[in-house]
């Protein structure tokens, strides 16, 4: 059973249509990257995955079934919009919202102990929570989104507001919960975090599906337009090679789109130059985003 499942669905407010026809699977225990552009329709399909809208038309199932109220104490959330209490203590603050998940207070109180330790909070504990740095209240979201060890976590950009060492317990605490089968949706713009997390993505624009699949399948998908080569001595004239970048002891060639790289490779040949590394460049997820977006998913 997947955790997720959404088919066709569709949401418009008044003449703006946010989302047009969106579907997709999350199977138990993976990380899943749901991307798209600002405005894309990304929060509005989560909202829809949450029940806290209806969808015009289309089908959400989530853990199997329509959403309930109990299916709700096995989701946590992390929007990117900061919803705590701001006038109330740390410790009391986040007890409380795991109470509304259903925790006993006893039990927060013992998870939290270790999790303010973990994400170096425990000296701030008493602070009200405006007292807090972004990047402290952006790590007391995620402890509140986790607490309550739900099945399903779903994660709205979880990395705005943190440094590099902050940044990396997150990742290794998302991997951790992955590991014990929770099945984690995330939504950023940072596709580096993407392509280290992420077992399988969706790329949505204008509301709708535009590129789906496993990181790797992606990527190799999309090669093909440019080629990392080491030879010995200068490299000649080579047709077809729009731009030459030195790359940490390689030299990456950007292809025309009429050009393989099967052509470069028989050109290196005929030129009788010695080649010592040559292989298919995959590129970057940032660079998959970009050309999806601009040619529509056509590819």
């Amino acid at each position: 059973m997947n955790s997720v499942d959404i088919s066709h669905v569709a949401k418009s407010f008044g003449a703006t249509q946010a989302v047009t026809d969106v579907s997709f699977s999350v199977t138990r225990g993976e990380i899943f990257g749901l991307l798209g552009p600002n405005g894309a329709g990304k929060t509005t399909t989560i909202r829809l995955m949450l029940d806290l809208l209806k969808p015009d038309r289309g089908e959400i199932a989530v853990f199997g079934g329509l959403m309930t109220e109990e299916k709700k104490e096995r989701i946590g959330y992390l929007p990117e919009e900061r919803g705590l209490y701001q006038d109330a203590a740390l410790d009391r603050c986040l007890v409380y919202l795991a109470a509304l998940k259903g925790l006993p207070p006893a039990v927060a109180q013992r998870r939290l102990g270790g999790y303010l330790e973990r994400f170096d909070l425990a000296a701030h504990r008493g602070k009200k929570v405006k007292e807090l740095s972004k990047g402290m209240q952006q790590k007391a979201q995620i402890i509140n989104a986790i607490i309550h060890e739900p099945e399903l976590i779903i994660v709205d950009e979880p990395f705005s507001a943190l440094d590099p060492l902050n940044t990396q317990l997150v990742k290794e605490l998302l991997r951790e919960l992955a590991a014990k089968g929770t099945t984690i949706i995330m939504s950023t713009h940072q596709m580096h975090q993407v392509e280290e997390l992420c077992d399988r993505i969706v790329l949505i624009d204008h509301g709708r599906n535009i590129l789906e699949g496993e990181i790797n399948e992606v990527r190799g998908r999309y090669a093909g337009h440019a080629v990392l080569v080491r030879v010995a001595g200068e490299l000649p004239h080579l047709p077809g090679v729009q731009a030459i970048a030195p790359q940490n002891h390689v030299t990456k060639l950007t292809l025309a789109d009429d050009t393989t790289p099967q052509d470069v490779l028989r050109a290196l040949v005929a030129a009788n130059v010695p080649v010592q590394q040559f292989e298919i460049a995959l590129p970057t997820l940032d660079e998959i985003f970009i050309r999806a977006v601009r040619e529509g998913g056509a590819a």
